[in-house]
């Protein structure tokens, strides 16, 4: 995994997961970068069995 890096190029502590890699790789879209999200299934993409691990580590957002 990549670690994020703000903007003075300082390394962030902080755990990135596959959630967190799925939505920058989004925001990467969003403002041009030309890439694509892979097809389901594809080499390289993210597994049925990836989405239920990372499910079982997710925090709980906050109930309103």
């Amino acid at each position: 995994m990549v670690k994020p890096q703000d903007k003075d190029g300082d390394v962030n502590m902080k755990k990135t997961g596959l959630y967190d890699n799925i939505n920058a790789k989004r925001d990467r879209i969003k403002a041009g970068s030309g890439e694509r999200m892979r097809k389901p299934g594809s080499k390289g993409a993210p597994t049925a069995e990836a989405f239920k691990q990372s499910a079982k580590t997710a925090k709980k957002g906050k109930s309103k």
